[in-house]
């Protein structure tokens, strides 16, 4: 009952809890309840959830995998006991829900979402589980490459490729296209023996944004395999909130310290851990989502 796992949907956080027993995750209900009805009052949740589960039980629908077993973290910090469901169980009810309000909501969590951000993360999980990139070319364009060409293949034409057009957001203009081959020569010669040198190789890809698009997520993954090979380290992305990041981000042009700060305060040595860089995948998705 150790590791806690979270996603996200509709910008909300659904927690999980891995049950060593009978290895299988546990989703709190009332998490569930918010982030299908787009709400933030966790009472408001909770009142909906019990009022829900009466329905659906006079309806006839069991929902037969409901535990109090495990306590979930609130937002007062606190542990406290609440109905959780099991993989099963998180189905019927998303089935069942009122108004057909939950159809997008299990697309999301069975993974069956059709869009390109759902289909890139579950090629993401597969990516980093499989270990794809050789170690000697880790920090390399190439492995960026590769890492893109997994993650977007089949989604983008451009995968893996390398832009030929410049590009801007927010105002910001990246590196113009014509300097970008000789730019990026010079980031992948950048040094990484420390975790300073490889922050700083991280902001000036960043900055050079070599793709269309897919960049952030790219050069996230990028960034922990980079962090493995040299320190045994990788970032736990979910110690980092999503504004603080984003903020950070943006100054890193003209101030690289917060991100220094920030990614430095978030590291661990669980480099083999699933829970970990599952997470991480969550997280570094939930980065792109728009407010």
């Amino acid at each position: 009952m150790s590791k806690i796992f979270i996603r996200f949907f509709n910008d909300r956080e659904v927690r999980a809890i891995w049950d060593e027993i009978n290895s299988k995750w546990w989703f709190s209900a009332i998490d569930i309840v918010r982030a299908i009805n787009k709400g933030d009052d966790y009472v408001k949740a909770g009142n909906y959830w019990r009022w829900l589960k009466k329905k659906l039980n006079a309806d006839g629908v069991q929902l037969v995998s409901i535990t109090h077993d495990f306590k979930f973290e609130a937002p007062d910090g606190k542990k406290r006991t609440a109905d959780a469901l099991d993989n099963e169980c998180v189905e019927i009810l998303a089935k069942h829900y009122p108004n057909n309000r939950a159809n997008a909501f299990l697309d999301w969590f069975t993974y069956s979402d059709n869009t390109i951000d759902g289909k890139s993360k579950k090629k993401a999980y597969t990516f980093m589980e499989s270990n794809l990139v050789a170690y000697e070319d880790v920090g390399t364009i190439k492995s960026l490459q590769q890492i893109h060409a997994y993650i977007f293949g089949g989604l983008y034409d451009f995968a893996g490729q390398i832009r030929n057009k410049t590009i801007s957001k927010g105002g910001f203009t990246f590196c113009l296209a014509e300097y970008l081959p000789h730019e990026l020569q010079k980031i992948e010669s950048m040094p990484e023996d420390t975790l300073d040198q490889i922050v700083d190789k991280y902001v000036e890809m960043n900055v050079a944004h070599p793709f269309m698009e897919g960049n952030g997520r790219s050069t996230r993954i990028w960034l922990d395999l980079i962090l493995k090979k040299r320190l045994q380290r990788c970032v736990d992305w979910s110690q980092i909130n999503k504004n603080d990041y984003l903020q950070a981000m943006q100054t890193s042009v003209v101030n690289p310290t917060p991100i220094h700060k920030l990614l430095a305060s978030a590291l661990t040595d669980k480099i083999h851990d699933r829970e970990t860089f599952m997470k991480g995948i969550d997280y570094s998705y939930y980065y792109e989502q728009e407010e």
